[in-house]
């Protein structure tokens, strides 16, 4: 707890190399094609409903091949279906809680929540008002935790949505987890959001994955389709944490290792 503590206190926005490589999500995106007989055959679901909203600035669009392939293996997918995301805008919080409930009224089950950075603190925040329609919660990327503008992109969220990032009392209720299983997927090599904003603290149904990747790229990233499949795929109220076991120490790396490790 301490080294995670330590790391968020001295998060620093990346740095300008990071954000440079931000230009390999095209690579990742081309991986995952490469690779897509592969992750075929990643764990498949059970037809739950699942909602995908995206980050900052970005629409569906951006989440497509995400949706794609949480559809093929057998999700009923949704996207958030609100345009381009800009922030909690008048009207976005209600018409999104109003559509989980919708989902899981008319299917009958409990609705899954993916958020791709700014996304997640949606998901997170939607899964505390409404936990009775909510199954899980998968984040991307997400900084729910330590300093908002330890971020490449808070000065355009202040611009976008108009809200100021000085609010301590906001900023300790993102930091709290949702009441469902919760998982984390994060980077160290994201060049937009410092890693550290993006760990759990550890308890009950909360869990963090490290993958190689990049900010833009995470949604695309084949090992992070792989982690989201294999959370997905549990069965409602038998969730245990992602193991890293066997071939998967070579391809996700301990989450709780040193702040200053290295991937």
């Amino acid at each position: 707890m301490a080294v995670r503590d330590d790391a968020r206190a001295g998060a620093q926005p990346p740095g300008w190399m990071l954000l440079a490589l931000e230009g390999r999500a095209p690579i990742e995106w081309c991986a995952t094609l490469a690779m897509w007989p592969l992750l075929r055959m990643a764990s498949r679901g059970d037809g739950h409903p699942v909602i995908v909203f995206p980050g900052l600035a970005t629409g569906d669009f951006s989440t497509f091949l995400l949706r794609g392939f949480l559809r093929n293996h057998g999700y009923d997918t949704y996207g958030w279906d609100l345009g381009l995301n800009f922030g909690p805008r008048s009207g976005v919080i209600r018409r999104s809680i109003e559509r989980i409930r919708k989902i899981s009224d008319d299917s009958g089950r409990r609705v899954s929540l993916i958020g791709w950075s700014l996304g997640g603190i949606y998901a997170r925040e939607f899964a505390k008002v409404v936990p009775e329609s909510v199954r899980s919660v998968i984040t991307l990327g997400t900084p729910f935790s330590g300093d908002p503008k330890a971020t490449n992109a808070w000065r355009l969220y202040e611009f976008a949505s108009g809200h100021r990032l000085d609010n301590p009392e906001l900023l300790a209720q993102l930091r709290q987890a949702p009441p469902v299983p919760t998982t984390s997927i994060f980077s160290r090599s994201d060049g937009v959001v410092a890693w550290p904003l993006s760990l759990q603290d550890a308890g009950t149904g909360c869990e963090n994955i490290e993958v190689q990747a990049s900010h833009i790229g995470l949604g695309m990233n084949p090992a992070a389709l792989y982690a989201m499949a294999d959370r997905l795929s549990q069965d409602e109220g038998r969730w245990e944490k992602f193991h890293r076991r066997g071939w998967r120490n070579l391809v996700f790396a301990d989450p709780d290792r040193a702040a200053g490790g290295r991937p």
